[in-house]
């Protein structure tokens, strides 16, 4: 099998949640625990960092990462979903794992995870897991894929554990108020292992407190503890919140013996792109007409990416925009702004909402614009049509964003 065989058989297997939405969503963590088995238990070889949260923990994962690489650790980094390449998901200081590797790794397992029905998820922590402990990382930062309680990754006892902040999103599987999703993603708090929780929020801190108290684990809120400021080269006002968890995370596992100096973190923070290779997070594309992509895509980081507009000088605002078919409209149509021109786009991925469908929808909602056959006409009228003291923002999905850059 070629790599590219080897992808279309594991985006062929059991439900891939990019594309098939609900019907991907495993209720235990049996299959994983399998699978870790037959690979004689990888996750207990290398230690770790796991992080959770609704908006902020693929920032926060790439983050630690890099200030962890500049104290000179060996890192590996396990994020999804991907953008461009599956490799983006599996990294060791920054390099992506080799193709070999990764046809490698089906070849030796197929018989195996054909038997037991793996899910394309399921199979790729484990060969994640397998990666790391072959490479001997120092330590890996694990960004959990769908809430946390159930999720593959979940079979690891880190350093420390890492809950950015909550928000409705995902509702389907985690529950639809604050208080069920933060119990979801809560349950990667493990007993007597630290967590640092990003946002304090009234309807999840008992919630977090209920679980931290029930495992005996240190708890706490960044946001109420980290004074200092920290700059990164991650720009979007949103970032501050993530570096602050960032920073308390770091702080305790300094506490267990990780060598990592202030000017590591400042460094660390300030070569995020450079160190880890992260897409996607108010990326600049072009300056005049000024072009930004963002991945946010549920209401709080869509909030996040609306107040960054508002730092910025333009005279007309054109947004090339498009959501899955799952996506709870009614929760986001207020944070997008009414005063601009609309370039309404299917992602291309079998989940992706019809781009007439999506017109429609949010023309109701006194939303104006034009439908498009792909994300990249979409773009491409916007930027014909754009002068260039103008601004462009391409998002609403993170399948949009990954057919631009």
């Amino acid at each position: 099998m070629t790599y590219q065989d080897t992808l279309n058989w594991m985006f062929s297997q059991l439900p891939m949640y990019q594309k098939q939405g609900k019907s991907a969503f495993k209720k235990d963590l049996s299959n994983t625990l399998k699978l870790a088995k037959h690979l004689n238990n990888p996750e207990n070889t290398f230690k770790s960092i796991h992080v959770a949260g609704t908006n902020g923990k693929g920032s926060s994962s790439h983050m630690l990462a890099s200030i962890l690489q500049e104290a000179g650790y060996k890192v590996g980094l396990y994020t999804s979903p991907h953008l461009k390449d599956f490799r983006e998901r599996i990294k060791i200081n920054g390099q992506e794992v080799s193709k070999q590797f990764v046809i490698g790794f089906i070849k030796r397992n197929k018989t195996f995870l054909d038997a037991n029905k793996l899910s394309f998820f399921e199979m790729t922590v484990g060969m994640a897991f397998d990666y790391f402990a072959k490479q001997q990382v120092d330590i890996a930062i694990i960004e959990v894929g769908l809430g946390g309680r159930l999720d593959s990754t979940n079979i690891i006892s880190p350093e420390v554990s890492v809950i950015t902040n909550i928000g409705l999103d995902h509702t389907q599987f985690l529950g639809d108020t604050l208080e069920a999703i933060a119990f979801e993603k809560g349950g990667i708090i493990k007993p007597n292992i630290p967590v640092v929780i990003g946002e304090t929020q009234k309807e999840t801190m008992p919630v977090f407190k209920g679980l931290a108290k029930k495992n005996k684990s240190e708890i706490t809120f960044a946001d109420t503890e980290v004074i200092e400021l920290y700059k990164s080269d991650l720009i979007g006002s949103y970032q501050s919140k993530n570096i602050k968890t960032v920073v308390q995370t770091i702080k305790i596992i300094q506490e267990k013996g990780y060598n990592i100096s202030k000017e590591n973190i400042k460094e660390g923070l300030n070569s995020v792109i450079r160190n880890t290779g992260l897409l996607g997070r108010w990326q600049v594309l072009n300056e005049k007409p000024k072009v930004v992509c963002d991945t946010g895509h549920n209401r709080e980081g869509l909030n996040y990416v609306m107040d960054q507009l508002l730092n910025e000088n333009y005279k007309s605002l054109h947004i090339v925009f498009g959501v899955v078919s799952d996506k709870d409209l009614s929760s986001i149509v207020d944070v997008l702004p009414k005063k601009a021109t609309y370039y309404f786009c299917k992602p291309n991925i079998p989940r992706g909402m019809d781009a007439e469908a999506l017109k429609q929808k949010m023309f109701a909602q006194n939303i104006k614009g034009d439908a498009y056959n792909s994300v990249n006409e979409a773009y491409k009228t916007a930027f014909q049509a754009a002068e260039k003291d103008d601004f462009i923002f391409i998002g609403g999905s993170t399948f949009v964003v990954a057919e631009i850059i």
